[in-house]
């Protein structure tokens, strides 16, 4: 998996390399994933953030940008955030050996948000291969991230 920067910087980083050498300062750091997506013009922009919360305070930022022809359909385009964080975490703990503490999900349980339709199937799917989903009302650092760097793509 490719294209991953720091969002200090914009640098470029190679994330199984460079999440590696921060654990090994910070053991007790946590790594958590998220996704935003955001329609512009003629195209879906996805936002794929690792976040690595050190104990006590602070935060390191990573993300992967995306763009996809324009999805239109809520469920689709929120789900493709899903399967955006879940690929990513799986490939941080599967290839590179690093310990995923949970994923952000940009999603709301209550029937009052667009989101709430699809919540418990993604909760469910999370959990079904072995990570802890948390959606709002949490603080989700992950989701926040990806947010913010996605509306920063146009």
């Amino acid at each position: 998996m490719n294209g991953f920067r720091r969002m200090s910087d914009g640098g470029m980083v190679d994330p199984i390399a460079h999440l590696a050498g921060l654990l090994s300062c910070a053991p007790d750091a946590l790594l958590r994933i998220g996704s935003d997506s955001q329609n512009l013009g003629d195209r879906t922009i996805y936002t794929t953030t690792v976040v690595l919360r050190y104990h006590g305070n602070g935060a390191h930022v990573i993300y992967r940008r995306e763009r996809a022809r324009k999805i239109t359909d809520r469920w689709t385009r929120l789900w493709g955030e899903v399967e955006r964080s879940l690929d990513v975490a799986r490939w941080l703990n599967l290839e590179g050996h690093l310990p995923i503490h949970g994923i952000d999900l940009d999603l709301n349980p209550d029937p009052a948000a667009g989101s709430h339709r699809l919540h418990s199937a993604a909760v469910g799917f999370v959990k079904a291969h072995g990570y802890e989903p948390r959606t709002k009302p949490d603080l989700l650092m992950a989701t926040w991230a990806a947010n913010l760097l996605c509306n920063r793509a146009g």
